[in-house]
């Protein structure tokens, strides 16, 4: 095993190394109003159900929307959507229609209103579990009620943010199935 060699380290930016998983696109409705927006800071909090929770922070365009429907879907992207994810990021939806301006497709999805996105790795339809920590963080609990996963590739090359406009791309997959003890799990 490797010994490394460390120096002090920004706690402002220990975000590059914790970031919990892939950059999603979570697309919302209220009404006539659709929505897109980028999104690093999510986690799965339990696996049945299926619930994940996610930071919206009160100042982007989605958090009414949000707000209001009590619902959304969590779309994964892949590298090649890497310039519409970071276009997405820095484009607000009270100013354009982020389906029409970036040329994605807004699917119907099949329990809540809140549009897939078609050029999607995957697509997975949430509503509201727990915003009891909305107002003071900014976070909510969704229940996933359907999942939609491409049946090709096995492993996509999902875009992980490190901060400060640096990204990584996922990397090789290992398998330990033969030490892995689900008895362990929660």
């Amino acid at each position: 095993m490797r010994s490394y060699r460390k120096e002090d380290f920004d706690t402002a930016n220990v975000r590059q190394l914790l970031e919990p998983g892939p950059v999603v696109l979570v697309s919302s409705r209220w009404q006539d109003q659709t929505d897109i927006m980028t999104m690093g800071w999510h986690m799965v909090v339990e696996f049945t159900p299926a619930l994940v929770a996610c930071i919206i922070a009160p100042g982007n365009h989605s958090h009414e929307l949000i707000r209001r429907s009590r619902e959304c879907v969590i779309n994964v992207p892949t590298f090649e959507l890497i310039d519409t994810v970071v276009g997405i990021g820095n484009t607000s939806g009270s100013e354009v229609d982020k389906f029409a301006h970036f040329g994605l497709t807004a699917e119907a999805a099949a329990k809540v209103k809140a549009p897939l996105i078609g050029e999607c790795y995957a697509n997975f339809e949430c509503r509201l579990h727990d915003d009891a920590l909305a107002d003071k963080y900014g976070m909510f609990v969704w229940e996933v009620v359907k999942a939609h996963v491409a049946v090709s590739p096995q492993t996509p090359e999902t875009i992980h943010y490190r901060g400060d406009g640096q990204f990584m791309v996922a990397g090789r997959q290992v398998s330990r199935r033969g030490l892995f003890r689900p008895e362990m799990l929660p």
